[in-house]
């Protein structure tokens, strides 16, 4: 009877440690089921970042305000590959949502990008501390962040002068043919004058008089002279000094017979006047046909 007693007495014992222990070690209720969540990054997603840019990272934790009030103490950090903490600040906010107060406290942390790609803010650790001894545990999302080599617009300014100055010698171009082509234009329309010109005095050669037929045709000539020398239209062409300088080589009796008909030359017969035609004609380069 004694042994039996004593066999009830340790399963009682044992069953009063069991109960003992179940009572010191209540379960822990998660924090959904106490009404606290954590939300991490900005509402419209992170910025574009690029290596060594400084950028914020804020994550939130709130819970409904029932007369109490939470310890959230963050126990991870953001460094991960590429990335690097520079510091943590907190906030704290409340709010009334559905006629319910709601509390919050925002962490941003402060993060420096040293490499470019496709990195990754690890998920960040937190802390609840509560009366039974053992704290309540919360842990963000991860999330994944893009960082790119900084613009650079040398390049792009390179690129532009240089297509800036392949435009500006295209139009050069373009403008240069132009103007030699106006004048080549204009070159010919004075060549075609100067032969329209000789050859209405070649048609006058027998009924004008041979004074005044030669006095139009030195004009004529001097018009030439100052075209090819490129003097002004209003400059005075002297050819008996542009002989002597030597500038009109083989005009020299070209220029005697202007200066016999300026100075009261008598009378000259047709022919004559034909054969200086003739000449002034190859001097100056002009074909009848």
């Amino acid at each position: 009877m004694n042994m039996d007693a004593g066999g009830v007495d340790a399963v009682v014992t044992d069953s009063s440690v069991a109960v003992l222990d179940s009572a010191a070690a209540p379960e822990m209720p998660t924090p959904e089921q106490l009404g606290i969540s954590i939300k991490a990054g900005h509402e419209g997603g992170l910025p574009a970042i690029t290596v060594g840019d400084t950028f914020e990272f804020p994550v939130t934790v709130s819970w409904s305000v029932q007369g109490s009030a939470l310890l959230v103490v963050p126990t991870g950090s953001a460094n991960a590959k590429g990335l690097t903490q520079l510091g943590v600040s907190q906030e704290s906010a409340r709010s009334v949502k559905d006629g319910k107060e709601i509390a919050s406290i925002t962490f941003t942390y402060k993060i420096v990008a040293q490499d470019t790609g496709n990195l990754h803010i690890p998920a960040l650790k937190f802390e609840i501390p509560t009366q039974v001894g053992q704290p309540l545990d919360l842990r963000s999302e991860s999330m994944d962040v893009r960082v790119d080599e900084p613009f650079n617009p040398l390049p792009f300014a390179v690129g532009g002068i240089v297509a800036l100055c392949v435009l500006l010698a295209g139009l050069w171009r373009v403008k240069r043919r132009a103007a030699a082509r106006e004048a080549v234009a204009a070159r010919n329309a004075a060549d075609e004058a100067l032969r329209d010109q000789m050859l209405v005095l070649k048609q006058r050669v027998n009924s004008a008089d041979s004074r005044e037929w030669l006095l139009d045709l030195e004009s004529i000539c001097k018009g030439y002279v100052a075209r090819k020398f490129g003097m002004a239209t209003a400059d005075p062409v002297n050819l008996d000094n542009l002989v002597k300088e030597g500038k009109l080589e083989g005009w020299e009796t070209l220029v005697e017979e202007f200066a016999h008909a300026r100075y009261g030359g008598g009378k000259r017969d047709s022919f004559e006047n034909r054969e200086t035609w003739k000449a002034a004609m190859r001097l100056m380069g002009v074909e009848e046909e």
